[in-house]
């Protein structure tokens, strides 16, 4: 039986050892599980935008009654300025899950008051991202608040 030196022995702890790398690094990118998703899905188009968003940034901070957006019992409440007529506000509320991308979704803002309710029902518990971009007579406005639901 033939010894092995120890350059063979180190030689051969390399190739396991690359061995071991390349069967995990193979694993992370064939399993769904370890996906590597963007937060938002066009982001380039997204970052085209930028001075037309914060234009809007601009426009709603000039309000004298902001857009407030608070957390209840009953869901996530968005509150409009109240010297707006609310029958004129048109527009989106975005719901971004920084955690989960499954879970982002939209509402389109149709009011009968000027406030509008997403009800808990709706919302899984931890971190929320919030864009409510909104119209009033032509001016659009964009509001971003972060939440927690407990």
């Amino acid at each position: 039986m033939k010894k092995i030196n120890w350059g063979t022995g180190i030689f051969i702890a390399f190739a396991l050892f690359m061995s071991f790398i390349l069967f995990f690094v193979f694993l992370v990118q064939s399993d769904h599980k370890y996906d590597n998703e963007l937060v938002i899905e066009d982001y380039y188009k997204y970052e085209t935008g930028l001075q037309s968003q914060l234009d809007k940034e601009n426009n709603a901070e000039q309000l004298q009654e902001k857009v407030t957006v608070e957390v209840n019992k009953t869901g996530i409440t968005v509150h409009f300025p109240h010297d707006f007529n609310y029958k004129n506000i048109t527009g989106k509320v975005s719901l971004y899950r920084p955690s989960s991308q499954k879970l982002d979704f939209g509402i389109p803002i149709a009011l009968s008051s000027s406030n509008l309710l997403i009800p808990k029902s709706d919302l899984a518990d931890g971190r929320w991202d919030i864009l409510v971009e909104w119209n009033y007579n032509g001016t659009g406005y964009l509001n971003k608040e972060q939440l927690t639901l407990e």
